[in-house]
């Protein structure tokens, strides 16, 4: 069992994606509509048939209009009954003019023809046959841009502060009759009742979900603090089914901060190349597209693209100002359709810079739009999703009190920010909302009454997370109902728990299981007391907890976020009968915080039996290795006290009711483990020392994606039998497991002092997007290496102390169990990730300790990965 009740669920990245955009499809407003005139296409290069970005689409004798997307599409819904005629018209082309038909949809697509201009001040060549960025002069500007962006970003100021209103929307886009009439919404139609309908595309999209925040930024650049004091924070609640918490990290991972002069963009949880980057002339194609008057200031319209429509790179263009600033004044990003993202089908930014105090640009516009859907078709149903934010007070160069920085955390959470009224927001809202937006608040309370809508979600829940939901409490998870293993043979297990619900300060987890083959129970019972103000399956966590469990266990496997007893894990290679049957008392007590600062103070009582082929066997008393009179003992325990520190600055996690999954960010993360095993207190054996400590950061190598790094260094102090030592993690299972070695066997080796490094490698697709035919696959490629130094202390060698345990043995004698004597045993791996967008499967190499028992030189291992 995990050592925490949040980790003892199975679930995987992909079933939160899938619940997440299930429910809230449910949590909607709506609007009719009616006949509409609706055209579409796609305008492009006639003589390279290449898409054209941002053309201007009129209809003609009226103001509507819009633009083309980055990959030339468009789609307009023609408003003016009398209306015949469209214009496409955009620098360097020919403007053409097509006639549509009336109360129909229908397709035109254009190729327009380039032409040569002279613009005042600015040359724009021909077009040549090989793109140079030699004599450039689109070249010879983004370097200056470059050159000039630390003096024009913001956190080149000494001190700035401002207000911030950020307003994060998902909506189901494409709605037709046809959705309307399904079965699924029979019983609640009234969610159609304001369908919000876009005046430039004519797409209908149901409204899904709404967040709003508003807080105050300050900034100093010596030393470099940033802090954000949220002052009200509101969103739509669907909180007896998901965890919207949860969803609210995950959103903000995927609708991270732009900042344009930065050299990396992180969105989607990957990194881009901006094209203001130090690299961007290596990765991208510009041209000027055009001068023009913005703001009062003379610009350039810039263009950009990447050279390779694969990287991870944007397609938009920026307005610069000429003067001796340089500047970028407003700008667009978006992403080409053939760029290696999963269910994205169009990404597109917009931002726009205004000067405010002593004429210093600052953010006034920023907007993120994101076409979510499972296929790139037209018309395809997907979340639409938009993150607009507005900016007002800005204080520039101010100093700001020390005390506003003095909070480690970033984001500081205002006391009430989460119970605010109507007339606090009122006031504290740049824009007001809208109808179809004041929908939502409503329709979220309102859709959760009815009994359709209940019975949906609790079927979601078991199928999605294992739980069937009674409301006071829930019972699963439901696979881990049935597995097998060597020991126990067939076995049922049956369990549940209490919920918030029942009583929001006590909380009670149990399960039971029986083997049919050692025809032992088992079974668990963990009563928790929560200390803090909010639930204990939401952070930050504040409560003590007592528990024991009767259970059997592989020494050395160790599962990240998976029950052990899960089904699908039940299917292992090779020998794998050695378990110990442990029985665990636990007391424990957590506390985390909002700084990133958590511990955890425990004591646990464990003994351990052995079972299946594994032995306690040691020479008697007296006796010598010659003399070979062994005795064998039932059982071992240890009684430890414990302390562990834990400093994640920015953690970012999607927790739901009792598991959390991490979401990994750019920040480094800080373990520190502590435990004193005391013998003759409550009938423990042996006194020692165990001291551990962890790291793990993720670095961005942007363009060729990023690398997962975890260093380990443990330490035991004392003399303890191989049960008591580090086994380490093994895994004999056909999944592969991150932080275990996947060719090493359970038992296999055993150190009393260790270090251990794990390298993990994502290219993101950078190598099989540009090979011919594979790129299509939409295939990442993914390298990793493993590698584990350690030892064992004289005292702690069974040779050399006989009171000390046998280390495991075959039935031929051969010693199972073995120190690192001989060098680091190392692993490393290439594999495919994103087969189907969802699954992972690697060959696997073992590179060390060959000769050893039983072990396999490769491996072949799957796992599902559900990645944007």
């Amino acid at each position: 069992m995990k050592k925490y009740l949040f980790n003892r669920i199975s679930i995987s990245s992909k079933n939160i994606q899938i619940l997440f955009f299930v429910c809230l499809s449910f949590a909607s407003i709506s609007s009719a509509f009616g006949q509409q005139t609706k055209v579409k296409g796609k305008v492009i290069d006639s003589k390279t048939n290449e898409a054209i970005p941002f053309v201007n689409i009129i209809v003609v004798g009226t103001k509507q209009g819009i633009q083309t997307d980055i990959n030339g599409n468009y789609t307009l819904s023609i408003q003016d009954p009398q209306a015949t005629k469209i214009q496409f018209s955009s620098i360097s082309y020919k403007t053409e003019t097509k006639t549509f038909k009336r109360d129909v949809s229908q397709t035109i697509s254009v190729k327009l023809v380039p032409q040569s201009q002279n613009i005042a001040e600015v040359t724009v060549k021909a077009k040549k046959d090989k793109y140079r960025n030699k004599d450039n002069p689109a070249v010879v500007l983004i370097r200056k841009v470059i050159a000039h962006r630390d003096e024009n970003r913001k956190e080149g100021l000494d001190f700035y502060q401002y207000e911030k209103y950020e307003k994060i929307q998902l909506n189901l886009n494409n709605i037709d009759e046809e959705y309307k009439n399904k079965k699924m919404f029979k019983n609640f139609q009234f969610i159609f009742d304001n369908l919000d309908t876009s005046r430039t595309t004519g797409n209908v999209s149901l409204p899904l979900y709404l967040k709003e925040t508003v807080g105050d930024v300050y900034f100093r650049k010596n030393p470099k603090e940033e802090k954000v004091y949220i002052k009200g924070e509101k969103k739509i609640g669907l909180d007896q089914y998901i965890d919207n918490n949860g969803i609210a990290s995950y959103i903000n991972r995927l609708y991270e901060d732009v900042n344009i002069y930065d050299n990396n963009i992180s969105l989607l949880t990957n990194q881009f190349i901006s094209p203001i980057s130090n690299l961007s002339p290596t990765f991208y194609r510009f041209v000027i597209l055009d001068t023009l008057q913005f703001q009062n200031m003379k610009c350039v319209n810039l263009g950009f693209s990447p050279r390779n429509p694969t990287d991870f790179a944007f397609v938009g263009n920026m307005y610069i100002s000429l003067d001796s600033n340089f500047s970028v004044r407003k700008v667009k990003l978006g992403v080409p359709r053939s760029i290696n993202l999963n269910f994205v089908n169009e990404l597109l930014v917009e931002q726009e810079f205004a000067p405010v105090e002593d004429n210093k640009l600052m953010l006034t516009k920023d907007e993120i739009s994101i076409d979510f859907g499972f296929s790139k078709k037209e018309n395809k149903r997907g979340i639409l999703g938009k993150r607009s934010v507005s900016f007002r007070n800005y204080v520039l160069n101010k100093p700001i009190d020390n005390s506003v920085f003095k909070p480690i955390q970033k984001n500081v959470l205002m006391d009430m920010a989460l119970n605010k009224g109507e007339d606090f927001w009122a006031n504290a809202r740049h824009q007001g909302l809208n109808s179809v937006e004041k929908g939502i608040y409503l329709m979220s309370d309102s859709i959760q009454k009815v009994p359709a809508f209940k019975r949906f979600m609790t079927v979601a829940g078991l199928v999605l997370f294992g739980y069937k939901d009674f409301g006071d409490f829930e019972i699963g998870p439901a696979n881990a109902f049935y597995s097998f293993n060597p020991v126990e043979g067939f076995r049922l297990r049956f369990g549940g728990r209490t919920m918030a619900k029942l009583n929001p300060k006590l909380y009670l987890e149990t399960y039971a299981a029986y083997g049919f083959k050692d025809e032992r129970w088992k079974g668990y019972l963990g009563v928790t007391y929560n200390l803090g103000k909010n639930s204990i399956y939401e952070f930050p966590n504040n409560y003590l907890r007592v528990s024991y469990q009767d259970e059997v266990r592989i020494p050395g496997q160790e599962l990240q976020f998976i029950q052990e007893d899960n089904v699908l894990l039940s299917f292992k290679r090779g020998v794998n009968d050695k378990m110990t049957y442990n029985k665990i008392f636990r007391l424990d007590y957590r506390h985390e915080s909002r700084s990133g600062i958590s511990y955890e103070l425990g004591y646990k009582n464990l003994t351990q039996e052995a079972a299946g082929s594994l032995k306690f066997d040691r020479y008697a008393s007296g006796s010598t290795t010659t003399d070979g009179q062994i005795i064998s003992d039932k059982d071992l325990t240890s009684s430890e006290v414990s302390i562990n520190l834990k400093f994640a600055p920015n953690e970012q996690f999607y927790q739901g009711k009792n598991y959390r999954i991490p979401i990994i960010n750019k920040y480094p993360i800080f373990q520190l483990r502590y435990s004193l095993g005391i013998s003759n207190f409550l009938k423990g054996d042996y006194n020692y020392h165990n001291l551990t400590f962890r790291a793990n950061k993720r670095f961005f190598v942007s363009p060729i994606g990023y690398t997962d790094i975890t260093a380990e260094a443990g330490k035991i102090f004392g003399t303890v039998p191989y049960p008591l030592l580090m086994i380490h993690r093994a895994n004999q299972s056909y999944s592969y497991q991150l932080e275990s070695y996947n060719l090493m066997n359970f038992l296999e080796f055993a150190s009393d002092k260790y270090a251990a490094l794990f390298v993990d490698h994502y290219f993101n697709g950078f190598i099989f997007n540009k090979l011919p035919l594979i790129k299509k696959l939409k295939l990442r490629e993914v390298i990793t290496f493993k590698g584990l130094w350690g030892s064992i202390s004289d005292n702690n060698l069974p040779q050399n102390n006989l009171s000390l345990y046998r280390f495991p043995q075959a039935a031929d004698g051969t010693i199972l169990t073995n120190s690192l004597a001989n060098g680091p045993y190392m692993e490393a791996s290439v594999g495919v990730s994103n087969i189907f967008k969802i699954f992972r499967i690697d060959l696997v190499k073992r590179l060390s300790y060959l000769d050893n028992p039983n072990v396999s030189e490769y491996g072949i291992r799957g796992r599902f990965k559900f990645d944007f």
